[in-house]
């Protein structure tokens, strides 16, 4: 008895390696191949070795050959439910694979992200933060006396004082769009109302110039969205026009509606932006694409961000493409 075991393992073990031992060479050859392959190969490869094994031991005569039937029958039905568990489970574990990498080069990516806004931040802030300290011991030693100095110098600290207070309500906006904690109250708001007080904010600053700044007075569509931020969308996009066109330049607003919704287009004369660049304006902080073109004050590089965050948290997108003389920020926002 113990001896016909023996034997029975040894004619078991024989026909399995006989498979396993290809099978082994076949699965390092496909240690590359998507991860469902390699889970059909496998459970493919056992269903296999047991049947080799089988066959082995039936060779040996130690089954009788209606049994061998019977086991040739259940043993591939068995495979095949085997086989179709594991093209299920390798998709699950493929989707898992790609879910897991994906999250890890996001993760990279907005740490990447977070390194350049604390370098753009700190560039951003370390020149006025040092000329302010340098006009405020000035004053205080008495350095500058002459009233109209010393009133020079306390505008130049305020007008530093209020660049960096619009830094700060950026990173304050970009912070709650991207963490998620932004609440939009929406209601039925005309684009034409808001469009209407955005020109007429930024009208002093291009006028100051020499821009023309131009909206159309056609029929404007109402929206579904926030009136406070979409203020601040288009009133981004005016400033960035006006930051980048040169004088005697225009910045023009027009909107209406079509077959996707309801859309406002920004256009500017500022010569247009590369190719390369195009795909980047609305990164946080980047501002490469026209910075040769950047005018003191033209902020921290948050502008078109903010613009991006708060149209898709409308349920919107923004755009952007050259024209003929310029470029033209293009937004679209669901229909009322």
């Amino acid at each position: 008895m113990v001896r016909d075991l023996a034997l029975i393992l040894l004619a078991a073990l024989i026909g399995a390696l006989v498979v396993c031992l290809p099978g082994a060479l076949v699965l390092r050859a496909m240690h590359r191949r998507s991860i469902t392959l390699n889970v059909l190969a496998l459970l493919a490869i056992t269903v296999l070795a047991m049947l080799a094994g089988i066959m082995a031991v039936a060779e040996a005569m130690f089954i009788s050959a209606h049994d061998l039937q019977v086991l040739l029958v259940v043993v591939p039905m068995a495979g095949a439910v085997s086989l179709g568990m594991g093209w299920w489970l390798g998709r699950r574990l493929a989707r898992a694979a790609m879910w897991a990498a994906d999250a890890r080069e996001q993760e990279r990516l907005a740490e990447a992200s977070r390194r350049d806004l604390v370098a753009w931040v700190s560039h951003d802030l370390r020149t006025p933060l040092a000329g302010m300290r340098a006009m405020a011991e000035a004053l205080e030693d008495g350095v500058v006396s002459d009233p109209v100095s010393v009133a020079e110098y306390h505008r130049r600290i305020r007008t530093e004082t209020d660049r960096m207070a619009a830094l700060v309500d950026d990173l304050f906006e970009l912070s709650r769009i991207s963490s998620g904690t932004l609440r939009l109250k929406l209601s039925e708001v005309s684009l034409g109302d808001v469009v209407s007080d955005a020109v007429a904010a930024a009208q002093p600053m291009a006028a100051a110039r020499g821009i023309k700044l131009l909206s159309t007075t056609g029929h404007w569509p109402h929206v579904t969205a926030s009136a406070p931020e979409l203020s601040r969308v288009v009133g981004n996009l005016l400033l960035n026009a006006i930051h980048y066109t040169p004088e005697d330049g225009t910045v023009t607003v027009t909107g209406g509606r079509d077959g996707e919704g309801d859309w406002l287009a920004v256009s500017d004369t500022c010569g247009g932006i590369s190719e390369i660049d195009l795909p980047r304006v609305f990164d946080v902080a980047y501002r490469g694409a026209r910075e040769s073109a950047r005018t003191p004050g033209a902020g921290g590089g948050f502008g078109l961000a903010i613009v991006r965050g708060l149209v898709e948290a409308h349920g919107g997108r923004v755009a952007v493409e050259n024209i003929a003389d310029g470029c033209r920020f293009i937004v679209r926002l669901p229909a009322l």
